[in-house]
């Protein structure tokens, strides 16, 4: 398994990605020409013929065992320059009487485009089959989510100081966001999907124009709308760990139409982006299948390693971890990478 840039030739491979990922994963919609307009964005954006700030950076994972997308995931260099970027912070109000002797704080929610000029984290997304339970898919999501943070790393000049990703929200059995249906189905003729949809194709400016700017009172949302504030999707939970283990944080951000929370950091105090390291390679003919990655029953990956191009940028687990200044491969490892001896990887232990 191997993160790669996007292609201009995985437009079917990506469509089919789109038709599994389920209610609420805005950002990849299942309209064809939208998809090839991304896919087209970022190939241009590897190739650095677009603005540093207008950048969508989206990568796949591909099994080489058969050609297939398994998941992807993508960064924005920055967003809101083009289109707007709302979410709803949650702040408080205190209210008080001297002559009843009475004092209230209330849970209060305002839009706001705080997070103008950011960098984000996006698109995570993996197919069921290639989730945990196999143990050659084991930790493929981390995969997916930390070689964000190499490209990060090494393109350090190319993004802002900070970065945020926004997380799924809450759910019912029915499929039905709680908070939408309290707050969001009041202001927009529209039923949660269809909202959903226009975001994820861009469309977003409908959201300021219709949504009240005023601050929200909480409590006059029901209990369930109440609840879901700042919660994440169940299938979102585990991409909300590894990025709470990277640093980032919920700081009362929350996307306006399912509540589920944005969590951010400043991009150097990142785990990942701190402590990789830039590494020589040499490639060894004489590796072990057991040692170039193939680990005995109830072992795990622990290093990863990145190309230092952008232009066929790509990354993967490797079997050991670097001497000093030098990692070897195993030939498998250095060309499922594309390095040779004497390349330059860049080098992260997890």
């Amino acid at each position: 398994m191997r993160i790669r840039p996007i292609a201009r030739g995985d437009l079917d491979g990506l469509q089919a990605l789109s038709r599994q990922t389920g209610v609420g994963f805005t950002s990849l919609p299942d309209n064809r020409d939208f998809l090839a307009s991304k896919i087209e964005s970022a190939a241009r954006a590897f190739e650095e013929r677009t603005p540093v700030d207008d950048r969508l950076y989206f990568f796949v994972l591909e099994d080489e065992e058969n050609g297939e997308l398994a998941g992807c995931c993508a960064i924005e260099a920055q967003v809101g320059r083009e289109v707007p970027f709302y979410h709803y912070r949650l702040g408080t109000l205190a209210h008080s009487s001297v002559q009843l002797d009475l004092h209230r704080t209330i849970d209060t929610l305002f839009l706001s485009s705080d997070h103008t000029g950011d960098a984000e984290v996006a698109s995570l997304f993996l197919r069921q089959e290639y989730r945990g339970a196999d143990r050659r898919h084991e930790r493929n999501g981390a995969l997916l989510s930390k070689a964000r943070w190499l490209f990060m790393a090494q393109f350090r000049d190319r993004f802002p100081d900070k970065v945020l990703a926004e997380m799924r929200g809450v759910f019912n059995e029915e499929g039905v966001s709680p908070f939408w249906e309290n707050l969001g189905s009041h202001f927009f003729p529209l039923n949660f999907n269809q909202a959903d949809r226009l975001t994820g194709l861009g469309q977003k400016s409908f959201i300021g124009e219709l949504m009240p700017k005023f601050p929200i009172y909480t409590t006059f949302l029901s209990e369930e709308a109440q609840a879901c504030i700042g919660e994440v999707h169940e299938h979102t939970r585990p991409a909300l760990e590894m990025l709470k283990k990277e640093g980032l944080r919920w700081e009362g951000y929350i996307d306006i139409f399912d509540a589920g929370p944005t969590v951010e950091a400043y991009i150097d105090d990142v785990r990942a982006v701190r402590l990789s390291t830039l590494c020589q390679v040499e490639v060894s003919s004489g590796i072990t299948a057991e040692a170039a990655g193939e680990m005995p029953q109830g072992e795990r990956p622990q290093w990863m390693v990145s190309t230092t191009a952008m232009v066929g940028f790509c990354a993967c687990w490797v079997g050991r971890g670097p001497e000093g200044e030098i990692i070897t491969l195993s030939e498998a490892e250095a060309h499922r990478l594309g390095v040779v001896a004497g390349d330059t990887v860049r080098v992260l232990g997890t």
